[in-house]
């Protein structure tokens, strides 16, 4: 079966130093597939991929000692998924009877078991959306900035701000939260303005506090007003750092000519919008995903992210990548390729991140799944192996067995397994 925890790198795989940074030995990645059919060996060095050739040909840099094999034969290796949708604060939640704790102790371990579970599914950088304000004030989100701290060279975590309410007099306290929280480390602004009594004003003060502080702008709605989207996508467009937007279910109950006007305008404000495939999150009140294909057809970036991951809203959330792109693939209808960019080349680009191919000089975000093609990978992703920053950080072994069978015998029938099955 499974394991769904990820396992700590062997110290003989360990090149990062306790800085976080990494120090000069190579890793190289022995016999991994490409997605274009190609078996290659890849040399990776302080954080980058410093060679791609075929198998065989590369050896650890002649520049550096105590480098590392490993044999990537039978699996294939992929740019590593970015979650950009995961509720740090609630995570793991669901199983405890009562109000979820926002102790800083309990939100502090939550988070961090969330990130590493998602590390484990080979996603390693995570924007976790934090609600600030309120009964809870900012102790979750320093809670989760520590979380972020301690996952330092495992993965990345970042959070968002997420005030209840910014307009009207109930609003100042949230203004007021918001810039604190971006004194405090919170690198994106966000929220949900369909809670506030003035949707379009919450926009407008989320817009201005981030442009402030040079920070981008991830708002939760789930974009069943029009009007509403065109003003939004009027105040964002051209922004820098730019602007995401998520789930949007409510594009999918538009009228199709109302829902492609929408794409075209989001697409010419260079908005993100990021789908919750595997389910909602407890900010938005209806589930759903949205007219992906046609979001795409009108030049509209499409990221695709976990949602809640085990908390009320959805308390057998998986937060794994790789099954929101199988369901991208097998219910919306998107070439695994596509499919698969929506969790990887689409989230790292709405998280602000670098983009990643294997190819030299990239970074080395990489995810080693066992299989040979990519249709196949997302349809039975089991065994993985996680390097983050030119390092394996997780290892996720999956070994099936069958009892013994006159008929699998004769048919000739691949069997996997150390012992027999009685």
């Amino acid at each position: 079966m499974p394991d769904s925890q990820p396992q700590p790198p062997s110290s003989s795989s360990n090149p990062q130093g306790s800085s976080g940074q990494p120090d000069p030995a190579a890793l190289l990645l022995c016999g991994a597939r490409l997605t274009d059919g190609r078996t290659v060996d890849v040399r990776l060095g302080c954080g980058r991929i410093e060679a791609v050739g075929t198998a065989g040909s590369l050896a650890a840099s002649p520049a550096r000692t105590g480098g590392t094999r490993v044999d990537l034969s039978g699996y294939l290796l992929l740019p590593a998924p970015a979650e950009p949708h995961a509720h740090g604060d609630t995570a793991l939640s669901a199983e405890h009877d009562g109000p979820v704790s926002y102790e800083p102790e309990d939100v502090q371990r939550r988070a961090t078991e969330a990130a590493l579970l998602q590390l484990g599914h080979g996603a390693t950088a995570v924007r976790a959306h934090v609600r600030v304000g309120d009964v809870q004030g900012l102790g979750a989100l320093a809670a989760v900035l520590q979380a972020r701290r301690s996952l330092r060279g495992l993965a990345e975590l970042t959070a968002v701000a997420m005030p209840r309410v910014l307009t009207g007099l109930a609003g100042a306290d949230g203004l007021a939260i918001l810039r604190d929280a971006a004194k405090m480390g919170a690198s994106v602004m966000g929220g949900c303005p369909d809670l506030d009594p003035d949707p379009t004003g919450y926009a407008e003060a989320v817009l201005e506090v981030a442009s402030e502080h040079g920070c981008p702008v991830d708002l939760h709605t789930d974009a069943t007003d029009p009007a509403r989207l065109a003003r939004l996508a009027a105040m964002a467009g051209g922004m820098r750092p730019g602007v995401v937007l998520g789930p949007c279910a409510g594009l999918a109950r538009l009228p199709a000519e109302v829902a492609a006007r929408v794409a075209d305008q989001l697409a010419a404000a260079g908005i993100t919008v990021v789908c919750l495939p595997q389910g909602g999150c407890g900010a938005v009140d209806r589930r759903g995903t949205p007219p992906v294909r046609l979001l795409r057809a009108a030049g509209v970036r499409i990221a695709a992210g976990s949602g809640a991951l085990r908390d009320l809203s959805n308390p057998v959330g998986r937060g794994d990548p790789l099954e929101a792109a199988y369901l991208l693939a097998s219910r919306h209808g998107l070439r695994p390729e596509d499919a698969y960019d929506a969790v990887s080349t689409a989230s790292r680009a709405a998280l602000g991140l670098p983009e990643v191919r294997v190819e030299a000089g990239f970074p080395a975000e990489l995810l080693a799944v066992r299989g040979d093609h990519l249709a196949g990978a997302l349809s039975l992703a089991y065994s993985r192996v996680v390097v983050h920053r030119g390092r394996v950080v997780a290892r996720t072994s999956a070994v099936r067995e069958y009892c013994n069978s006159v008929v699998a015998a004769e048919l000739g029938l691949p069997r996997q397994g150390r012992g027999k099955l009685s």
